[in-house]
């Protein structure tokens, strides 16, 4: 045993070399490295697997025997300064190694076939095999300077993950995006380390907690002061993490392609905030007011996250707002004390996020597989719907990731997410009553999303060529506006009569009410049929390849099965993340919210699982086509007009949807008074350097000219001359001294 924990320096040097191998061939021999691209696929599965089962190797350890192993060596050793290298193994690190792996091997073969025609596939593994290298250095560094050195090379690779396709502007302004406001993060995380250094001398954990334990209980420190170096180091979390309000980078990053949102929004770039978060734990609980500032941001980040998911267009935008709130449940639970419940929500989430991002991609590659559809449209969902027939099983898969998120019984996040809420009653009943509304809220979008993506018809505007005269209504909006004013306050249907078989294909009603820009547009069919002759063409969605595929059915079962880890019922010690989490060295022993019977476990998830079925309810009520006859028109519009109008007045629904469309205002806001204010501030310095700075030397060397040439003029080249004005000077000069310096 011993042994196998000397070996763990290897963990984060594997996926290095295939990095350097990949950027070795590239320089030195590119025809015969890009002819053997998929050899290079295979070799990074392959040293993740490996470190996989190294991993789940020293975790069945860590859970039998309850060891923590740390392994350090001096790096540079100067007088009173120390700086160590090393690794730690305890069971933080072994959850976050097992996640890490295990969701990145499922990335991995997933992104063969997905990036398969892509001119960078190559580079993409590369960067990603780089990637899992900084996430397992960050997750086993033994001292906070060395996870600063993976930190800042995890976000050295989302920034080139994120801009992948850079010769797209939004894309390369999206990497810019996130990668400043991590920065804003990371300085902080810098500045919080250098004064707890200052503090205790130390940069490793088991000394830092000791050390300022001390410190605080004898009075010998200035709280104030150490509150603040808190802040800093929670500031590199709360970017890291998207918590408010350094979240706004998150839903730009989705530019990247679809495997990179589900590596690092699910198991990897995000959870590190998390984890450093869970990893100071001890050192936060000791510090006055750091842990309601905790669960502060995880409660407003959990409200921002849900509500400005619900208007989103774009699949991906609207699970990573999605990933914002799930992460806001994590922090709250941090913020509690709950580290446990934080990493139980951790591991669950993960698993249906990662579950959830590969269907949106399956989805996505399906639609990109239509004639005429340009990227932006195979990612908006106003030109998808009634996908079912056409991808069953991906179907199948996101329904069952839309369940878990949703908090229903018995998938993953339904656990995890159960025990976050009820302690949040003991704790405030105010962040209890937030976090519980928010729950039947994710509920609501996350349904949205799946019945826009999948549900109802083939698009509203699509040709059948069955013969029979047809028509469907699907509202896909219920606010009554997209982001300009209408005066109009009734509710938009999109209508279309279906012609008959032996009508010229793709013919449309050319009299159309008026649309909204949310609404699926009538000039882009969803099924594209021509007519060449007595010879139709049809386009249709398929169902992805089996590569793309089998990561998302080992996702299900992970879906289904990872929630089974916490949870102790009926007197069948089932908790096996407990004792998994019983010798780290930065967790306190807690009571795990054990369940003796199943109507103890009835009586406090009945009301969750409740307002999860609320919110499902009123998804099927605004996004399920209720009808599809067109002499029933009349009728459902009225009926849906009646009833949104009892739920939401015209302000409310236009409030709430700018709101959620705007994104909080909070971009607004930056680009006003944040980036604004520093360009005209900038614009001043300009002025001011322009006009005072260079007008004052300038006017010097003006001056000295001047009067330069006003000398020229007087000299006349005789030497009597200069001998008379100079003697003249000294004696005025001897005057005014003798004047002033009199008795």
């Amino acid at each position: 045993m011993e042994q196998t924990y000397q070996y763990a320096w290897i963990i984060p040097f594997l996926p290095l070399s295939v990095s350097i191998l990949i950027g070795v061939g590239l320089l030195l021999f590119p025809s015969a490295t890009k002819s053997l691209r998929r050899m290079w696929a295979f070799q990074s599965i392959l040293v993740l697997s490996i470190v996989m089962i190294f991993s789940i190797n020293l975790s069945i350890q860590q859970i039998n025997s309850s060891v923590i192993y740390q392994y350090v060596w001096s790096w540079i050793i100067n007088n009173d300064f120390s700086l160590e290298f090393g690794y730690l193994i305890d069971p933080l690190t072994s959850i976050m190694l097992i996640l890490i792996t295990t969701v990145g091997i499922l990335v991995l073969i997933y992104s063969d076939n997905y990036m398969f025609h892509d001119r960078g596939y190559l580079r993409f593994f590369a960067s990603m095999s780089f990637f899992s290298t900084s996430m397992l250095g960050l997750v086993t560094s033994s001292n906070l300077i060395q996870i600063y050195i993976f930190w800042e090379l995890v976000g050295m690779c989302s920034y080139l993950l994120i801009g992948f396709w850079f010769t797209r502007p939004v894309a390369a302004n999206a990497c810019q995006k996130a990668f400043v406001t991590n920065r804003v993060g990371d300085f902080g995380l810098l500045l919080g380390i250098l004064g707890f250094y200052w503090i205790t001398g130390s940069f490793d954990f088991r000394d830092l907690f000791q050390i300022l334990n001390h410190l605080i209980y004898n009075n010998e420190v200035n709280f104030f002061f150490v509150t603040l170096c808190a802040v800093l180091l929670f500031s590199g979390a709360i970017s890291k993490s998207a918590q408010f309000p350094l979240h706004v980078w998150l839903p730009d990053a989705m530019e990247g392609p679809t495997p990179i949102s589900a590596l690092i929004h699910a198991a990897t770039m995000v959870a590190a905030g998390i984890f450093l978060v869970v990893r100071l734990l001890p050192l936060f609980k000791i510090i006055p007011h750091i842990m309601n500032l905790i669960s502060l941001i995880g409660i407003i980040t959990i409200f921002f996250g849900a509500t400005l998911a619900l208007a989103q267009k774009d699949i991906k935008r609207g699970l990573a707002y999605s990933t914002m709130s799930q992460l806001g449940y994590m922090m709250l639970a941090l913020g509690m004390g709950s580290s446990r419940s934080a990493l139980f929500h951790l591991i669950t989430h993960a698993y249906s996020k990662a579950l959830l991002f590969l269907g949106s991609g399956s989805v996505i590659h399906s639609m990109q597989t239509i004639v005429g559809y340009s990227p932006n449209k195979s990612q908006n969902m106003v030109f998808m719907g009634g996908l079912t027939k056409h991808v069953p099983i991906t179907k199948s898969a996101f329904l069952l990731g839309t369940l878990s998120l949703s908090g229903i019984p018995p998938l993953a996040c339904f656990w995890s997410k159960d025990e976050i809420l009820n302690a949040s009653w003991l704790y405030s009943p105010i962040f209890a009553i937030i976090a519980w509304f928010t729950a039947g809220l994710t509920a609501f979008y996350m349904f949205r999303i799946y019945l826009l993506t999948f549900e109802g018809h083939l698009n509203a505007n699509f040709q059948n060529c069955s013969g029979k005269k047809n028509t469907s209504f699907y509202s896909i909006f219920l606010w009554g506006k997209d982001g300009s004013k209408v005066k109009n306050k009734n509710f938009h249907l999109l209508t279309l009569l279906i012609m008959k078989k032996n009508k010229s294909a793709s013919v449309f009603s050319k009299k159309t009410e008026q649309i909204d820009e949310n609404v699926r547009n009538i000039n882009q069919p969803f099924l594209i049929v021509s007519d060449f002759g007595n010879k139709k063409t049809v386009s249709y969605p398929n169902e992805s390849d089996n590569t793309l595929l089998f990561p998302i059915l080992i996702l299900v079962l992970f879906t289904l099965l990872v929630g089974f880890i916490g949870i102790p019922l009926n007197g069948v010690d089932l908790d096996i993340l407990s004792k998994w989490l019983t010798p780290s060295i930065n967790l306190v022993h807690q009571n795990s919210n054990s369940l003796t019977d199943w109507s103890e476990f009835a009586k406090d998830a009945v009301f969750s699982v409740s307002l999860a079925y609320l919110g499902i309810s009123m998804a099927f009520f605004f996004y399920k086509p209720s009808y599809s006859s067109f002499q029933n028109f009349d009728l459902m519009n009225s009926f849906i007009q009646t009833n949104i109008n009892i739920f939401f007045s015209d302000k409310i629904k236009n409030g709430i949807y700018d709101w959620s469309y705007n994104r909080g205002y909070i971009d607004t806001f930056y680009a006003t008074y944040l980036t604004g204010g520093l360009r005209r501030v900038s614009g001043f310095t300009h002025i001011f350097d322009r006009k005072v700075v260079d007008g004052i030397t300038n006017g010097v060397g003006f001056l000295s000219f001047f009067v330069g040439e006003a000398i020229k003029s007087i000299g006349g080249g005789r030497i009597s001359s200069y001998l008379f004005l100079y003697s003249s000077y000294v004696s005025i000069f001897l005057l005014i001294f003798y004047l002033l310096f009199r008795r």
